[in-house]
């Protein structure tokens, strides 16, 4: 039964580029063919790698490690961040109806084949490093094994295989292994440049543990799910709308540029703690930064009858996403993820190529030939979870 009967039927008109509606998409299948178009294009049979941008860019400089001298070494594949995309992806495809055999399948013999490729023994404790473990040795991030982390509780959640827990388990010591005592506590983002805490290591960790505690009933991750959403809130909260900025480094400064998918985190951590401790200021948070992320991250545009996503990293818009189905779940309030869902069906629409690839430019303008292996899973995610819920 679709829970939402009541779905908006997609209806737009873009005068200015003479765009009319269309019929609209059914998302398992959007999901479905994308995720098949990525595996096509990006994959590699031999080792179960994927590439980071298609077509292969030589030039291309992985700025978001933060890292000049291993950003302008040339990677024939993705870094662990872009390649974790997939998995996030197939966990959600695995939540479709029909769909948990043939995506667990191709979880277990090519995800995490691949993944296989990250995991860096020689330093302890275990933990995923941000390239590969046969290449010259690089940093590791504890954002990018938290996702990981989250990723093999959901598969655990999904399915009940035990080694997936294992491998959540080892990714929950790494990252704990990244917090001590200066400014209170708090998760660093790498482990090599300890210089800052960020929101994407403790947000997200926060969820990280809630997931670990609905796996295991132990109450020591509920605590620390607890711990770690209230450290974030105190020191990266913008008390003026309610959104979350970027990190705080040693020194107290605050780096204020918000993203959307750490509010999101901490959408979705605080709509978990409600869930598993019924206190209702944690609906009460979730709610009201529900409503900042819905005002600060879509916006208006002439001629549409939706807000539209704001151009930014389509990753951290999935991500996002994560947190608004966590608080619907909770309030069954249906706003925001009809907003997503016209968005989605917008995308399908206006933003793909010809090799049925998305663009990541909301407004139709920058249509570049490359496109990134983390965007397209992040359209699979979201086409995905949407899915899941009867769109």
């Amino acid at each position: 039964m679709r829970i939402f009967s009541f779905y908006l039927l997609f209806s737009i008109t873009l005068l200015a580029n003479g765009l009319q509606a269309q019929e609209k998409v059914h998302f398992d299948v959007a999901a479905t063919q994308t995720m098949k178009q990525i595996y096509h294009l990006f994959g590699n049979v031999e080792n179960q790698l994927l590439l980071e941008r298609f077509p292969f860019d030589e030039g291309f400089k992985a700025d978001y490690l933060n890292n000049t001298e291993q950003a302008s070494q040339q990677k024939k594949y993705a870094y662990l961040w872009p390649f974790s995309g997939s998995f996030s992806a197939v966990n959600a495809l695995m939540e479709l109806p029909k769909k948990k055999r043939e995506f667990q399948n191709i979880l277990d013999q090519k995800v995490l084949v691949g993944l296989a490729g990250y995991r860096d023994q020689k330093r302890l404790p275990v933990g995923y490093a941000s390239y590969l473990n046969n290449a010259p040795v690089s940093d590791r991030f504890y954002d990018d094994n938290i996702w990981l982390g989250i990723d093999f509780t959901d598969s655990y959640l999904s399915t009940k295989k035990q080694d997936y827990l294992t491998k959540a388990k080892e990714v929950w010591a790494f990252v704990m292994s990244g917090e001590d005592d200066l400014l209170g506590g708090g998760i660093y983002w790498c482990e090599q440049k300890k210089e800052s805490k960020n929101a994407c290591s403790n947000a997200p960790a926060s969820v990280f543990a809630l997931r670990m505690y609905e796996a295991t009933k132990d109450n020591h991750y509920l605590e620390e799910g607890r711990r770690l959403y209230h450290w974030t809130k105190e020191k990266l909260e913008d008390p003026n709308d309610g959104l979350f900025w970027d990190n705080m480094s040693l020194n107290g400064h605050i780096d204020k540029a918000k993203y959307s998918y750490n509010s999101g985190q901490m959408l979705q951590a605080a709509a978990l703690l409600y869930r598993l401790t019924q206190e209702k200021q944690y609906l009460m948070d979730a709610q009201k930064l529900g409503e900042a992320c819905y005002s600060y991250f879509f916006q208006d545009v002439t001629g549409q009858e939706f807000k539209l996503l704001k151009n930014s990293n389509l990753w951290f818009h999935a991500v996002m996403m994560r947190g608004f189905i966590s608080l619907f779940e909770q309030d069954h309030n249906p706003k925001y993820l009809a907003v997503f869902a016209n968005n989605l069906q917008y995308a399908w629409n206006y933003m793909r190529d010809e090799k049925g690839l998305f663009y990541t430019d909301w407004t139709l303008k920058d249509r570049k030939e490359t496109k990134g292996l983390l965007d397209q899973c992040a359209f699979v995610e979201m086409y995905a979870r949407l899915a899941k819920l009867g769109y």
